[in-house]
């Protein structure tokens, strides 16, 4: 049974269709990378996964049961860490406020507890609980959203583009960390982006939309390694002549 299981499923906004019966699966602790160009609907994938856009057909199961039925029963199985750090954390509520927010009920002084631990985990210092997020860089930032996603203990987590506003110096610890962090954890992951090179480095399977429709899908040695779409070639052809995974400490992220 998939972890993470996408049939046939359609977004649409008016006459425009954003995701055209896509189908896709993501077992239990692999990575499955969605990639494509700007506008090819991979984003809107993402946030229809979680519950943020417009379902107009097919259907959407987590560990075999319908996703937005667990929705509605309180359940929160899948977390969405979004592509923006500046914008994905309430500026009004400090961090530690920010990753309690998701724990489950528990007295006051465990949810300060288990919201320190939930930074130190993304390798950010627990005495930052009572910072807000403008104390915080980019890298800082996008460290606390994923621990506030962990900290809803997912079965499934969303990366939408979480390195493509950060600077290249600060993208390869981020990258390094969700890497081990979904070793240890074992949850199963879709990792949207536009860098096949990070992609690469990353996910067991790739994905690959154009203008709403998968084009291209298998196990990521396979599809990089032969082709089969215009779309994925082009994605190949922009890979930069540089590692897929910068080198370099994260200065103050």
């Amino acid at each position: 049974m998939s972890a993470l299981q996408v049939d046939e499923l359609t977004v649409r906004y008016g006459r425009m269709t954003a995701v055209d019966r896509v189908s896709l699966q993501v077992a239990p602790g692999s990575v499955t990378g969605v990639v494509g160009g700007s506008g090819s609907g991979k984003s809107t994938l993402g946030r229809a996964v979680v519950g943020l856009a417009p379902v107009s057909g097919g259907r959407i199961l987590v560990d075999g049961a319908d996703a937005k039925s667990l929705r509605h029963r309180g359940a929160h199985p899948v977390q969405l860490v979004f592509q923006n750090p500046y914008a994905s954390l309430d500026p009004r509520m400090t961090i530690g406020a920010s990753v309690a927010e998701a724990l489950p009920r528990m007295p006051g002084p465990q949810r300060r507890d288990e919201a320190a631990r939930y930074l130190d985990l993304v390798d950010v210092d627990p005495a930052y609980l009572t910072r807000t997020p403008d104390t915080l860089s980019g890298g800082q930032r996008q460290r606390v959203a994923l621990a506030r996603a962990l900290a809803a203990r997912p079965r499934v987590l969303i990366a939408d583009e979480i390195t493509s506003a950060l600077d290249v110096s600060v993208q390869g610890a981020v990258l390094n960390l969700l890497r081990r962090l979904q070793r240890e954890a074992g949850f199963a992951m879709l990792f949207i982006s536009h860098d096949l090179a990070v992609v690469r480095y990353l996910c067991d399977r790739i994905a690959v939309l154009d203008e709403g429709r998968l084009v291209e899908s298998g196990p990521a040695d396979e599809v990089l390694r032969d082709p089969q779409h215009e779309t994925t070639r082009t994605l190949l052809a922009s890979i930069p002549a540089r590692p897929a995974v910068p080198g370099g400490q994260e200065a103050a992220a």
